[in-house]
């Protein structure tokens, strides 16, 4: 991987700044401690690209991918490397992400995010390819694990095994999301606390947390949560990152909130709960 200067996330809370709140943002400068965008929006240049310049000059940006397909069977598109090696450029983010999924098969790319099996051959499949996205952005890639609707009976590890020697052998960083975490948890029965122990504490660099949707199940009284985005985050998944911030420890912590979008002060206020739980974890650790 090559080397490139970049800025470290603050260890604070911040949020997932969408478009109807880049004005509001740029002429109040609220107090944030840092901003994530999805990549993608940026690729085209033009006018999103200068008003993410204008964002950088006041807070942190961390770039967010969801359409690289890091486990999908056809190669990465040079396209999209390309494009987001040139926002990294322009933007020198402080973090970029991706998602440990798939999103294609035979050239036709599905606008979703979906699982895969957990075993040796796609351990190596995928750590080759996290790799040539380092190489060619220049920059540590954060792998984030995925809300799952279906696990695989031949997979050969759990994904945070996955996730954790996938960090050892490519040196790239875990984006932890508790929320998704919670919906596997109840929807498949992870083990959410083993989840939490096991992961690497040195590989996390970043926490997200967001709000689910709750739907009905295939069979008669059963229920499936959604992670849609579009909801405070729930008691039960502020508790599971508290647990994760005693066992992993304090790390910049995200708010996403991406359907049925607030007010700027409602996730503002967000922001400012994970703030607190932060630095009372601090209070108690010192």
């Amino acid at each position: 991987m090559k080397s490139s200067a970049s800025h470290a996330l603050p260890c604070v809370a911040g949020i997932g700044l969408r478009a109807p709140h880049y004005r509001e943002v740029l002429q109040q400068l609220p107090g944030i401690g840092w901003v994530e965008v999805h990549s993608e929006n940026f690729f085209g240049g033009g006018a999103p690209l200068h008003t993410l310049l204008r964002v950088r000059e006041h807070y942190p940006v961390s770039l967010h991918g969801v359409g690289m397909g890091l486990a999908s069977t056809g190669p990465l598109d040079p396209q999209h490397l390309s494009a987001l090696a040139r926002l990294c450029d322009a933007i020198n983010p402080a973090a970029v992400s991706e998602h440990l999924c798939w999103n294609s098969s035979e050239g036709t790319v599905i606008n979703d995010l979906l699982p895969f099996p957990y075993t040796q051959a796609a351990l190596s499949y995928v750590a080759a390819r996290v790799e040539q996205v380092q190489e060619k952005i220049g920059r540590r890639l954060l792998v984030e694990n995925l809300s799952s609707y279906l696990s695989f009976a031949h997979s050969e590890m759990s994904e945070g095994e996955f996730l954790a020697e996938l960090s050892r052998r490519t040196g790239c960083g875990i984006l932890f999301d508790i929320n998704n975490l919670y919906v596997n948890a109840r929807n498949l029965g992870v083990d959410a606390g083993a989840f939490i122990r096991n992961v690497p504490a040195e590989a996390v660099a970043e926490y997200h947390l967001a709000g689910y949707s709750e739907r009905a199940g295939i069979n008669e009284g059963e229920s499936c949560l959604v992670d849609t985005h579009n909801n405070p985050v729930y008691p039960e998944v502020w508790r599971l990152y508290e647990d994760a911030l005693r066992h992993i420890g304090v790390r910049p912590t995200l708010i996403e909130w991406d359907a049925d979008i607030p007010a700027l002060p409602v996730l503002l206020a967000e922001a400012a709960q994970a703030q607190s739980r932060m630095e009372r974890c601090c209070e108690c650790v010192g």
